[in-house]
């Protein structure tokens, strides 16, 4: 079987140091995830967990653990949907890689998430992971650019004073 693998790129106008704290902080990813919360205290073999609502109340949506980090340039970890229709079995996991890549002052952030070949349904579960993801990472982008407009507009402001 092929294996299916989400892969995303998205350019942000912004520092690796700031799409980095959009990517584990969760008072950031709140704001574009829809409300999921991260957390993790980022060290390899620890877990990480997503926060939100489900059916009304509030539950961990995902968890997984940290394979591998370096702080503003790669972060690799397994996660687990726990609201899927699937058993909690290794099988069910799939691996996240973002890479964070300098530019011009402007931040390449690439991701892969999978290989879904090998998950329960896991060509629908693809096929909504890659959906989900161009929302998502849409959606990052948007944050940190608007929040790094309001941060220079405000020192602009301050400056001007």
């Amino acid at each position: 079987m092929n294996e299916l693998n989400v892969k995303k790129t998205v350019i942000v106008n912004a520092g690796t140091e700031t799409v980095w704290e959009a990517l584990t902080k969760p008072e950031w990813t709140k704001k574009y995830m829809l409300g999921i919360e991260v957390i993790s205290d980022w060290k390899i073999g620890s877990p990480i967990l997503w926060k939100g609502r489900s059916k009304g109340e509030e539950k961990i949506v995902m968890k997984g653990s940290i394979e591998k980090i370096e702080a503003g340039k790669l972060l690799q970890y397994t996660s687990f949907n726990t609201i899927a229709n699937c058993f909690d079995i290794p099988s069910n996991y799939v691996k996240a890689t973002f890479e964070l890549t300098p530019k011009f002052g402007k931040t390449v952030l690439s991701m892969t998430q999978g290989d879904y070949s090998h998950v329960t349904d896991g060509e629908k579960r693809f096929s909504t992971a890659d959906g989900a993801w161009n929302q998502t990472l849409n959606a990052l982008k948007l944050l940190v650019e608007k929040e790094k407009i309001k941060t220079r507009t405000e020192r602009t402001i301050f400056n001007d004073l």
